[in-house]
Formats: structure tokens, sequence, C-alpha cells
């Protein structure tokens, strides 16, 4: 049967909206997913664009991309079924971090350090597809109830929990979240309802920063109208307890340590193309602390299911645009500018028909 699929075919700008058909039976540990929603990923745009560091994709293309992506598991592998791990009909969003298992990381219970893992949507085929193969054990049930595409928003929001629980955020702590997109957007969400006084800092940034206010972010700020030193004093009075970077930017990195205060932490989540120039004398001297989050936690993902479950209304505001996966090149295009936040495709028919 054939398969629409939105494909990274070439080691250069653009993707590829093709028809495709399974090869091989269902290895015995995988299942197989009708992919219900999908959302487009920072990390998709820089497959996309061909950015740097993305080489490694080079020698595995083609690849169909996507993994923030919900779906209904309609077919299970020898080794999967029986056990009572997943079922067919069951509704379930995806992990894509796959572990190898075997080194010293994965026996001691730390994934997010296995040096070979692969990530589904960028290592091997994801969810851009109308029905995609991924492991029994990367998926992750959600209520039966819950919205696919506010089910495809669990992925994110646990990269923005991770981020967040990296840096160690207290009730009354002075944040400032750099990057109005949907995991800074996420993160500060995350912090306000922690009890932290959040400042979120976009650039020529209007209508995501007015979705964060519509989300009950009333501190934000546009760099368009000051620099960011300016803007921290304004709000805090001085410099902050922590910085959660998601903008990208190598920049943001250095002008996030100058409003850190001393022993403060920064983290850096956003996926950087270029190197950023810090000042090792003040870092020391201020004993601040770099830390980089990336990927996520099994308990933050279920934490993330949990938190759509029970405001699934608010979070939900962070889709702006739902497309036909026949639309992806649009959408892409779209997602590319700061008027979208995140767009959900629909590999298998318009948004009403899911």
């Amino acid at each position: 049967m054939a398969n629409l699929a939105l494909r990274k075919t070439e080691p250069a700008f653009g993707v590829d909206l093709v028809e495709i058909f399974a090869s091989g039976s269902l290895a015995p540990d995988e299942v197989e997913i009708e992919v219900l929603a999908a959302g487009i990923c920072g990390s998709d745009l820089h497959a996309y664009a061909w950015d740097k560091g993305y080489e490694f994709m080079r020698p595995l293309l083609p690849v169909t991309i996507g993994h923030e992506f919900c779906g209904t598991v309609r077919t299970l592998g020898s080794a999967v079924a029986g056990t009572g791990s997943v079922a067919v009909g069951d509704r379930v969003v995806c992990w894509p971090t796959v572990p190898c298992g075997d080194c010293n990381a994965c026996r001691e219970g730390e994934p997010l350090a296995c040096e070979v893992r692969r990530i589904i949507g960028l290592h091997r085929d994801g969810g851009f597809c109308s029905r995609v193969r991924v492991p029994a054990a990367n998926c992750l049930s959600v209520p039966p109830g819950m919205p696919p595409d506010v089910a495809a928003l669990a992925e994110p929001l646990a990269i923005a929990i991770h981020a967040a629980e990296l840096a160690g955020l207290k009730a009354g702590s002075r944040v400032v979240v750099l990057g109005p997109g949907p995991i800074g957007l996420a993160v500060a969400w995350i912090a306000a309802q922690e009890g932290a006084r959040v400042l979120l800092v976009g650039l020529d940034d209007p209508h995501r920063l007015k979705l964060a206010r519509d989300m009950g972010i009333e501190n934000v700020a546009d760099l368009s109208d000051g620099s960011l030193v300016d803007h921290v004093q304004a709000a805090f009075g001085r410099n902050v307890d922590r910085v959660i970077e998601a903008t990208g930017a190598p920049a943001s990195v250095e002008d996030g340590l100058l409003v850190l205060r001393p022993r403060g932490i920064l983290v850096a989540a956003g996926i950087h193309s270029g190197q950023c120039s810090i000042d090792l004398a003040d870092l020391v001297r201020g004993k601040k602390q770099i830390r980089g989050a990336h990927d996520t936690t099994e308990r933050a993902f279920r934490r993330a299911i949990d938190l759509l479950d029970r405001k699934g209304g608010a979070l939900g505001q962070l889709i702006s645009h739902r497309l036909p996966l026949r639309d992806a090149l649009r959408g892409f295009e779209l997602a590319r500018g700061k008027a979208a936040m995140k767009i959900i495709l629909y590999p298998n028919g318009s948004p009403g028909e899911t």
C-alpha cells in the first residue's frame, strides 16, 4: 500500500513529498503506527535547510523526517504481541531517541548519554508519513480522548520540561527565557506554573510574544526595543538566577551570561550552527554554569502527557497552523517565519478527518 511521506532525499536544501511502499516485515520489537498528527520541529527545519551539523544524515538518505507525532497502533511485531506493553488500537506518542541498549550509559540507565543513539526522523524513518514503524519501547500511551494534535505536543513539551528541570527552577526564581518559539514559550509557561518570575524575550517577535501574553506570561520583551541588559534591569532590577536559551543563535548565549548572577545557571536548549565567544574570566570568577539540554527523559515525557491531559486547552494554543501532509512544503516555509508557532501536519487527511 502506498504511503505518502515527506523525505529528505538529497544532501541539499529542501525535502520531497513522495509515495513510498513498505518493504520487509515488521521487526519483532517494532509496532506500526497510523500517524494522525505530526508537528514540525526546529530540527526538521535544520534538516530541511541542510544546516551545518546535519551532515550525519548524508549516508542515511533518503529518510522520512518528523519525530513529534501521535498515532494509533495498527500492527505488533512478534516479540511485542502478548507482552501487554502496547496493544493494537492504542493511541500513542513516540519518544524519538533509540539507544543502543548495550553501552555503559545504557546499562546504567542513562540513555541520553548513549553515544550511538539514533533519532527517529533523523537517523531512521519518522512520522511525516501515513504509517511509521518504531520500536515498541519508544511508545508512550496517551489518554484516548486527547486530541491527536494536542498529543503531538508531548515531545516538544517534554524537551521544554527537561530544560526547565536542568535549570533547577524554584518558586520565586528570577528567570529569563530567550526565544519565544515553541520550546522557549513552553519553558516560560512551565517556569511560571512553578512560581518563577519569568521574562520571555524575543527579537522582532510581536505575534509570538502576544501569544505568550494570551497564555498568561505577562512579562515579555522584544530586543528591537532595547538591549537584554536594559530589559532585565527593568523587569527585575538586578541580574537573574537562571537563563534558558532557546533561540539557536550563539549570540544569545553570550548575552545570557551577561545578565546571569554569580553562581547562576544558563541552560542552552537551542541547536546552534555557529560558535559563540565566552568571557571565561567572567564565567570562572562569577562561578556561573552552562548546561546543555538536548532530548528529554522518560519522567519528563510522562509529565508532559499529564500536563497535556490537564492543561491541554492552554497548551493547545501553541498550535498556530493545521495542514494536511500534502501541503507540507507550505508548512515548512511558514515554520521558517516568525508568524507561525507550532505547525501540525495530518498525514491521513485534513485536520477535520482525524
